[in-house]
């Protein structure tokens, strides 16, 4: 079947490989969605294990329409009973980029009258919208005059991952979260770090990377489970199957100065079963510590939108000053929508990723904390990146280790032998 998986900005070719790695077919990429092919099982498995997707959409019909009343005669063609029946409750959620049709709302008040007055002209009888719970959710998307309705086999969006006990004023997003640690390329290679880690979204989602858990094993219903062809043997299957699961070696730390902010974290971690591997303390980042392992920084601080400290310009030099004197050897990620509070970290960054924070615009900038120059430290990893690709795979490792000893205030961390505990209850 033909399937559309949406995203936020800039994370459309993280969805695209993911997509890949489950075996989707006809993979296209565009703007905050990728199309691809699958069968029932993909479908139920791009839900639960797709880390990047909002939500997973089956298109139903195609037509192009110049107004909201075109569109309401199209979909009066379609045979709705082969989808729900007149017992149903239904929800549409609209998105509409058309010059010719302006009126969002007008659109999605019109789809829902082509459902209902379908059924009530065929039983003479209407089904019911419901915001609250309902059994069908609907998606019409207007682009200038191509419009798709679509049967959302998500229901929530997929941000809403199921484990979530408490949050801070402005959590950012479980997919966004997701999507910036990816974009670090870490994967529970060495400890990860989160000194400005709120309600813990960014560990938790995190630590689900590192186990290759699937990150929506927590959510109690997807909308498919009602649909007419629902397989619940498939997806009990699909559910309960933990073989791609895998050990992680070393330990995420989360940070915050607001201990309303950790003890959220805590009952977050603990809700969802990842106590195990994730600790959080309360300390400011002036009081930031150099760490015994080698690690990775990632961390989503104030903007100065929703959050405000007394001095936003003091709070990201203290960034840069905990990057400098405590971090040497490492690389750290920070997102802002702000440029001018990112440029007081004082260090410039060796890649910028641009991404959206809900309606905020944003910079991800990764930065390589070094001793010395900056020139020196360049001119380094590139000779050390000529040599190894003429080296034999035993130079490679060899130079590899030399490189890191050299270059690093520390080797990766011993191994903890450690497995998922306590993660989920089975469905039965």
């Amino acid at each position: 079947m033909k399937l559309l998986a949406k995203t936020y900005f800039g994370l459309e070719e993280l969805l695209a490989k993911e997509l890949t790695e489950l075996g989707a077919d006809n993979i296209q990429i565009s703007r905050r969605a990728v199309s691809f092919e699958g069968d029932k099982h993909l479908l139920y498995t791009a839900n639960l294990r797709l880390h990047t997707a909002i939500r997973i959409l089956k298109p139903l019909v195609r037509f192009k329409a110049s107004s909201a009343d075109e569109i309401y005669e199209e979909l009066k063609k379609f045979d709705f009973s082969t989808v729900m029946s007149v017992n149903n409750t239904f929800i549409v959620n609209e998105t509409v980029n058309s010059e010719s049709i302006r009126n969002s709302q007008f659109v999605k008040y019109r789809t829902k009258d082509a459902i209902a007055d379908y059924f009530n002209e065929k039983y003479n009888r209407r089904p019911n919208v419901s915001v609250q719970n309902p059994d069908f959710y609907f998606d019409i998307h207007v682009s200038h005059d191509e419009v798709t309705l679509s049967l959302d086999a998500s229901g929530e969006s997929l941000h809403l991952r199921g484990w979530r006990a408490d949050q801070t004023v402005a959590p950012i997003s479980e997919v966004l979260a997701a999507g910036m640690i990816m974009k670090t390329g870490w994967h529970g290679e060495c400890d990860l770090i989160d000194p400005m880690c709120g309600s813990g979204t960014l560990l938790i989602e995190a630590a689900l990377i590192a186990l290759n858990m699937p990150p929506c094993i927590y959510r109690q219903h997807f909308a498919f489970e009602k649909w007419n062809d629902f397989d619940a043997e498939l997806f009990q299957n699909i559910y309960n199957d933990d073989s791609q699961e895998v050990e992680f070696e070393h330990k995420i730390y989360g940070y915050d100065i607001d201990a309303g902010a950790v003890a959220k974290a805590k009952r977050n971690i603990k809700s969802a079963g990842l106590s195990k591997y994730i600790e959080v303390i309360r300390r400011p980042i002036e009081e930031f510590e150099t760490p015994a392992e080698k690690a990775i920084i990632v961390t989503n601080p104030p903007y100065g939108k929703r959050i405000v400290t007394d001095d936003m310009t003091m709070l990201y030099k203290n960034i840069g000053k905990a990057l400098k004197h405590h971090f040497t050897g490492n690389s750290a990620w920070v997102i802002s929508s702000d440029k001018m509070l990112l440029a007081a970290i004082g260090m410039k960054p060796t890649e910028k990723v641009e991404l959206v924070n809900g309606d905020l615009d944003c910079e991800f900038c990764h930065y390589e904390i070094f001793e010395g120059k900056r020139n020196d430290f360049v001119r380094a990893k590139k000779e050390h990146a000529a040599e190894t690709k003429a080296a034999t795979p035993t130079e490679r490792n060899r130079d590899h280790k030399r490189y890191e000893k050299k270059y690093s205030k520390s080797n990766y961390g011993k191994k903890m032998n450690a497995r998922p505990n306590g993660k989920r209850d089975k469905r039965s």
